[in-house]
C-alpha cells in the first residue's frame, strides 16, 4: 500500500495529463461548434438580406429614378458598414492575439517551474531500483530522514500551487480562445449578411436602371452609341464632379427632342413631367435650349447681355435647366400656368429671379433637393 506522500505524487502526474487532454478537447469542440453555427446563420442571413430590399414595384419614371438612387445609396452605406466592421473586428482580434501570446509566455514559465518536480516523480516511479519512498529511509539518522520528508512535502506543496495556477491560466486561455472563435464567427456572419445585401441591392439597382432605359426609349429618347449610361441616375455624383459647362457626353441624358440633353435625374424628371404635359395639351413640351457647354454660355452671354448668366455660373452648364417654347414662354399663358401649378410635383420650378430679374418666363430649372423628396 502506497504512503500518503506517494499518493500525492501520483495525483500530481495524473492531473497534469488530464489537464492537457481536456484543454485541447475543449478548444477543438468550441471551434467546431462555432463553425457549424456560423454556417447555419450565414445561409439564413442571405435569405433575410434578399427579402429585405424588395419594396413595392415603382410605376412612374420618377419612382423608378428614386428607387434606383435609393438602392445605390444603400449599396454605398452597406459597403461603408462592412469596412467599418472589418476594422473594428481587426482591432479586437489583435487585442485577443496579444492576450493569448501573454498567456502562452506565462504557461512556458510555469512549465519551467514544474519540470524539476516532473523529473523527480519520473525517477521515483520509473526507476525499478527504487521502491516507493525507501530512498528517503535507507541511511542516516532520524534527523536526515525528517529533512528529506520535509523537502518532499515542500516540493509537493509547491507543485500543487503551480498546478493550480496552471489550471487557472489554461481555463483563461480556453475562454479567450472561445471568445475569439465567437467573434470570428459573428464577423463572418455579419460580413455574409452585408455582402448578400449589397449583391441584392446591386441587382435591384441594375434592374431599375434597365427599366428606366426601356421607358425612356419608349418615350422617344435616342440612346444609341452608349448614351444609355448618361441616363443612369446613380451616376449623378460623377456629374457633380465636373465644372460648370464641362460635363462629358457620357454623363448627359438625351431628351425626347433631338439635340437636347440634361443631367440624368433632371432628364428623367423632365420626361415624367412631359408625359403629364402631353396628356393635358396633346403635344410634348417644346425645348429651345437645355445643357450649355462653356463655349455656348460665352456666346450667349456676349450676344444677349443682361439675359444670360456669367459663363461658368449658369444652371444650364450643370445640366439642370431648360428654356421652353410652345406657349410656355408667354407669361400667364395656359401652358405657363399649368406648368407653374404642376412642375413641382416632378422636381421642376420656375425660379423666383426669373419672374423679374431678368424676366424669363421660358426658363425652368430642376431642383435636386426637391426631386429627392418626391
Amino acid at each position: 500500500m502506497s504512503s500518503p506522500r506517494s499518493a500525492r505524487l501520483i495525483a500530481v502526474v495524473t492531473a497534469m495529463t488530464s489537464l492537457t487532454v481536456s484543454a485541447q478537447y475543449g478548444m477543438a469542440a468550441a471551434a467546431l461548434a462555432d463553425t457549424t453555427t456560423a454556417n447555419a446563420r450565414t445561409e439564413a442571413a442571405g435569405e433575410s438580406a434578399r427579402a429585405g430590399v424588395l419594396d413595392k414595384e415603382p410605376t412612374t419614371l420618377t419612382e423608378l429614378r428614386r428607387e434606383a438612387q435609393k438602392a445605390y445609396k444603400s449599396i454605398e452605406d452597406a459597403n461603408r458598414a462592412l469596412v467599418a466592421r472589418q476594422k473594428k473586428f481587426g482591432a479586437v482580434e489583435k487585442e485577443l492575439a496579444t492576450k493569448l501570446q501573454s498567456l502562452q509566455q506565462a504557461t512556458a514559465e510555469l512549465n519551467k517551474l514544474r519540470k524539476p518536480l516532473s523529473d523527480l516523480a519520473s525517477s521515483i516511479y520509473q526507476d525499478p531500483s527504487i521502491d516507493g519512498l525507501s530512498p528517503f529511509f535507507r541511511a542516516g539518522n532520524g534527523t536526515e530522514t525528517l529533512r528529506r520528508i520535509a523537502d518532499l512535502d515542500h516540493l509537493v506543496a509547491g507543485r500543487n500551487n503551480v498546478l493550480g495556477d496552471a489550471m487557472k491560466l489554461l481555463e483563461r486561455q480556453q475562454k479567450l480562445a472561445q471568445e475569439a472563435q465567437e467573434l470570428r464567427a459573428a464577423n463572418l456572419l455579419q460580413e455574409a449578411q452585408l455582402s448578400a445585401q449589397v449583391a441584392a441591392l446591386r441587382k435591384r439597382s441594375t434592374t431599375l436602371v434597365r427599366s428606366l432605359t426601356k421607358a425612356l426609349i419608349k418615350l422617344g429618347v435616342k440612346l444609341g452609341n452608349g448614351r444609355a449610361g448618361g441616363c443612369d441616375p446613380t451616376r449623378i455624383g460623377q456629374a457633380e464632379e465636373y465644372p460648370n459647362g464641362l460635363l462629358p457626353k457620357n454623363i448627359l441624358c438625351p431628351l425626347p427632342q433631338a439635340g437636347e440633353e440634361l443631367r440624368a435625374d433632371a432628364a428623367i424628371a423632365f420626361a415624367d413631367l412631359n408625359i403629364a404635359y402631353k396628356k393635358r395639351f396633346g403635344a410634348s413640351m417644346c425645348i429651345s435650349d437645355s445643357y450649355r457647354n462653356l463655349g455656348e454660355q460665352q456666346s450667349i452671354y456676349y450676344r444677349r447681355p443682361g439675359f444670360a448668366a456669367t459663363p461658368g455660373k449658369s444652371n444650364h452648364g450643370l445640366g439642370l435647366a431648360v428654356d421652353l417654347c410652345g406657349g410656355v414662354q408667354n407669361f400667364r399663358s395656359v401652358q405657363f400656368n399649368w406648368l407653374e401649378a404642376n412642375s413641382k410635383r416632378y422636381g421642376w420650378i420656375h425660379p423666383d429671379w426669373s419672374y423679374h430679374s431678368p424676366f424669363e418666363p421660358w426658363h425652368w430649372e430642376y431642383d435636386p433637393k426637391l426631386g429627392a423628396q418626391l
